[in-house]
C-alpha cells in the first residue's frame, strides 16, 4: 500500500466515565506498514464490576469521525463500528489493535507495526479505548465494553 501521508496523531481524551484519561497515539508510515505508538495516562486500575474486567483495555480504530463525549449512559455515541474496510470477522478488522496493558500508575505505552492500512486511509477516523479487554472473537466488536476515551486521527 502506497501512502503520501507519512504521519498522523490522535490526541486521546477521557469521556464521562474516566475524564482524567489523556494521551497521544502516533501513526508513522514505514516501508513495511504503519508503526503505531501509544502513550496513555490516567487509565483506571484493574477491577471487576458485575463480573466484567476493567483493564486491560480494548483499543480500536472506529469508522466514525466524531469524539463527542456523550453521556455516562452512552459515551462517545458517534464513533460507529470498528474500522473494517475488508469485511473481515472480528479479530482481523483493520482497526483491531492489541490491548492496552497499563502499569499500576495508570500509564500504558505500546508500539506495534501493522500492514492492514496506510496512515492516509485512517485520517479523520476515531480511535477508541474501551474499558474491558477485547476477546478478539465476539462479533462484531469483541465484547470490550463501553468507550472510555477517544481521539480523532489527524
Amino acid at each position: 500500500m502506497e501512502s503520501n501521508i507519512v504521519s498522523a496523531t490522535a490526541v486521546m481524551r477521557g469521556g464521562p466515565l474516566y475524564p482524567n484519561i489523556q494521551g497521544e497515539v502516533v501513526f508513522n508510515q514505514t516501508k513495511f506498514g504503519v508503526e503505531v505508538t501509544a502513550d496513555i495516562y490516567g487509565l483506571p486500575p484493574f477491577t471487576r464490576q458485575d463480573n466484567l474486567a476493567i483493564s486491560p483495555f480494548g483499543f480500536h480504530i472506529h469508522e466514525g469521525e466524531d469524539c463527542n463525549a456523550g453521556s455516562l449512559e452512552n459515551p462517545f455515541p458517534n464513533t460507529l463500528g470498528h474500522y473494517n474496510p475488508y469485511n473481515q470477522p472480528h479479530g482481523n478488522h483493520a482497526g483491531d489493535f492489541p490491548i492496552l496493558m497499563p502499569l499500576s500508575n495508570g500509564y500504558a505505552h505500546m508500539s506495534f507495526l501493522t500492514d492492514k492500512f496506510t496512515v492516509e486511509q485512517v485520517l479523520g477516523k476515531a480511535l477508541v479505548i474501551h474499558q474491558s479487554p477485547d476477546d478478539y472473537r465476539t462479533q462484531p466488536s469483541g465484547n470490550s465494553g463501553v468507550k472510555i476515551a477517544c481521539g480523532i486521527i489527524i
